[in-house]
């Protein structure tokens, strides 16, 4: 394997990017890099896809890699991924085939101000009314104002402090409450902790800031929903399956809460045709929550300094 020049892919690039976003130089002569920039979902296309390649790249979740999967890649030896961490990888199961896996840094701030045009332009009716206006049209709604309404964190960790501390520069009554939060952590943040029935009835924004684990899976469902006020919004730019889907379809049907911004969902990318992508109380984004040119720039600069440093500790194409 010294001296031979590995081939490298570079998965679910979507806006063909990655090249751009950092310099690969350093891989000249030791890789040959393949970039795809679609998203290809079915585990035996995958395998197939994935069979000539030493060393795969892959975005934060895009594309899982089970056990199933990495079995059949006999040539695999590393897995380059973004983020500090990717539970879509089975990282037990690569140790056990001789699979490194290297993961880049990662920083909050995207997602934190996305999270924060996604409840803007909800208020506003931001979407409806430029609409309106590239048909020909003019004022077609009334917007809310932030000021003294209720904004609720489902979590208060690192996104969820950062999204209420921004909320309380809103003036907005900011509340809280995740399955180990105390009343001492969130008054450390200024945040006022509540039971999670308080969180459901008292919140005119309600967003979504837990890591997706089996105890949060469902963690807001049909029983959550009801709780909810009708004038309410819920906005999830966390993972989709910690909101029961088929229950948050009944809600926005029903219009018993007044509408989501989702970012993320159950399967990505989301299906087509689909209600989300239909229903008028939503509006619906291409998880998009992390994807700025300054993160880019991290996870793909990251990327290349794990591979090169991957090849020289192991030994691996050494340069000629």
């Amino acid at each position: 394997m010294k001296n031979a020049v590995l081939n490298v892919a570079i998965l679910d690039d979507y806006q063909n990017v990655s090249l751009s976003m950092a310099d690969w130089s350093p891989l000249n002569g030791r890789a040959n890099i393949s970039v795809f920039n679609d998203n290809v979902a079915d585990a035996d296309a995958v395998i197939d896809r994935l069979k000539p390649f030493d060393v795969v790249c892959v975005m934060r979740e895009r594309t899982p890699l089970p056990r199933a999967i990495l079995e059949k890649l006999p040539n695999l030896k590393l897995i380059a991924s973004t983020g500090t961490a990717n539970a879509s990888i089975d990282e037990a199961a690569a140790e056990a085939l001789g699979i490194a896996v290297r993961h880049t840094g990662y920083a909050s701030t995207p997602t934190i101000e996305f999270t924060w045009a996604l409840i803007l332009s909800m208020a506003r009716s931001i979407p409806l009314e430029n609409q309106s206006l590239r048909t020909g049209g003019w004022q077609v709604s009334l917007g809310d104002e932030l000021a003294g309404k209720t904004l609720g964190l489902l979590g208060l960790g690192r996104v969820g402090s950062a999204v209420g501390a921004i909320g309380k520069a809103f003036g907005m009554n900011v509340v809280a409450w995740s399955q180990n939060l105390t009343p001492e952590a969130a008054a450390a943040h200024g945040v006022q902790s509540v039971t999670k029935d308080e969180l459901f009835s008292k919140s005119d924004f309600l967003s979504i800031h837990v890591r997706l684990s089996p105890r949060t899976h469902h963690l807001v469902g049909a029983a959550e929903f009801a709780k909810m006020k009708p004038t309410s919004r819920l906005i999830n730019t966390s993972r989709g399956p910690i909101v029961d889907g088929a229950a948050l379809l009944e809600a926005l049907r029903t219009e018993r809460i007044a509408g989501a911004a989702l970012d993320v969902y159950d399967v990505e990318p989301l299906e087509n045709p689909h209600p989300l992508r239909e229903l008028p109380n939503v509006l619906a984004t291409p998880h998009i929550g992390y994807v700025s040119r300054e993160l880019y720039r991290t996870f793909y600069g990251d990327t290349v300094q794990n591979i090169v440093r991957w090849l020289d500790e192991d030994g691996y194409a050494t340069k000629n």
